[in-house]
């Protein structure tokens, strides 16, 4: 079975970032070559409408099947505010939140990010996972893209 990997606005971006490209880029290497699928949601699509148009149609070159589609729910809400209520992040922190909350509710295999303050943060991470478990959810595997990417011996 392919792995699921939830992918966030960074990551849609970092394909054309200097610093984030090579790594991003083979990320979605592995998604030309059926390696993975990324799971999208609303949220990601809402975000990127404001996102500079080679950002935005990145995602129309590759085929529908290339990704599972998911909506962000009234759970997914409701995990995300329970982060900020238990103060893992602040409030300015909702949409990260909601990324996160959505990939655990839906138990995707991994979510990546290029965003290291709020997110791919080993202490951030210990904390959405502290208020899975406690709510019954499972934890999250939080990763860079750098940590997907498979390596040559």
């Amino acid at each position: 079975m392919k792995q699921r990997i939830y992918i966030d606005t960074s990551v849609v971006g970092g394909y054309f970032d200097e610093e984030f490209c090579d790594a991003t880029q083979g990320l979605f290497k592995r998604l030309e070559n059926n390696e993975i699928i990324f799971v999208i949601s609303d949220l990601l699509d809402l975000e990127l409408t404001a996102a500079p148009q080679n950002v935005r149609k990145l995602l129309h070159k590759y085929s529908s099947d290339k990704f599972e589609r998911i909506q962000l729910t009234e759970e997914a809400m409701k995990l995300a505010d329970r982060y900020i209520s238990e103060k893992v992040v602040g409030k300015t922190s909702l949409e990260d939140c909601r990324h996160i909350a959505l990939a655990t509710i839906n138990r995707v295999d991994v979510l990546a990010s290029w965003n290291f303050k709020h997110i791919v943060n080993l202490d951030k991470i210990k904390g959405y996972n502290s208020v899975n478990l406690r709510s019954g959810y499972p934890m999250i595997e939080i990763r860079s893209p750098k940590d997907l990417l498979h390596y040559e011996d």
